[in-house]
């Protein structure tokens, strides 16, 4: 049913070529961790190749990114402190037969119940852009028209330029512009059904973080660029 004809011993890698290439495959694989997951992911740089490649940076801003995001989970937790004092009787007597036993009970102070509630705003879409110098990237809300979507956006690593606008249907519109601006939050109403959003562009030296969050009414976000 096959024609293919099996290979010879002498065609087949000898023991010293497949440890060869193991050894190889290996050491590849050590220097591709120590050079670029690492940096890129724990913002661990031995040999300085992450720094160099801008993946250093990025990893610190991840694990910024982690602790700000335990930090708001903490701040959501409701946190209750209630103390309560019981009255105290204290009583006095004195051993003389002719002596009166006196009670006297004086209730202590009650200390007021303390109730403390922190709470942070809840995010329906969290995403996060990785933008290397000159990058650009576009992020959209699917709206009706009247619809509204609360955002909340910050630049870790240098500030951005960034225009909030929609389009679909043939219209478009712009609603916001900023040069150089690190962070920004409010509301978005739509003007008309489409797509709403943000478009973002790096202009520094380095690869710069945008965080964004939102909440609100619309279908779903995209990226789109």
């Amino acid at each position: 049913m096959y024609n293919s004809e099996m290979p010879t011993r002498a065609e087949l890698p000898s023991t010293k070529q497949l440890v060869r290439s193991t050894l190889i495959a290996l050491v590849s694989a050590i220097v591709i961790l120590v050079a670029v997951i690492l940096p890129a992911e724990y913002a661990i740089d031995p040999t300085g190749a992450g720094k160099a490649l801008g993946l250093t940076k990025m990893g610190e801003i991840k694990n910024q990114l982690a602790q700000e995001a335990a930090e708001d989970n903490a701040a959501e937790q409701t946190v209750v402190i209630v103390e309560t004092t019981e009255p105290v009787t204290a009583i006095e007597s004195t051993p003389e037969p002719a002596a009166v036993v006196q009670a006297i009970a004086e209730p202590a102070q009650p200390v007021t119940s303390a109730v403390v509630e922190a709470t942070a705003p809840e995010w329906k879409d969290t995403i996060l852009l990785s933008l290397k110098p000159g990058q650009g990237a576009e992020v959209k809300l699917v709206m009706e028209k009247g619809q509204t979507a609360t955002f909340s956006w910050k630049s870790k690593g240098g500030p951005v330029n960034y225009d909030t606008h929609g389009d679909g249907n043939g219209r478009s519109i712009s609603y916001e512009k900023g040069r150089g601006v690190p962070d920004d939050k409010g509301e978005l109403i739509a003007a008309f059904t489409g797509n709403h959003g943000w478009f973002f562009r790096n202009r520094n030296d380095e690869t710069v973080m945008v965080i964004l969050r939102t909440n609100g009414e619309y279908a779903e976000m995209k990226r789109v660029l």
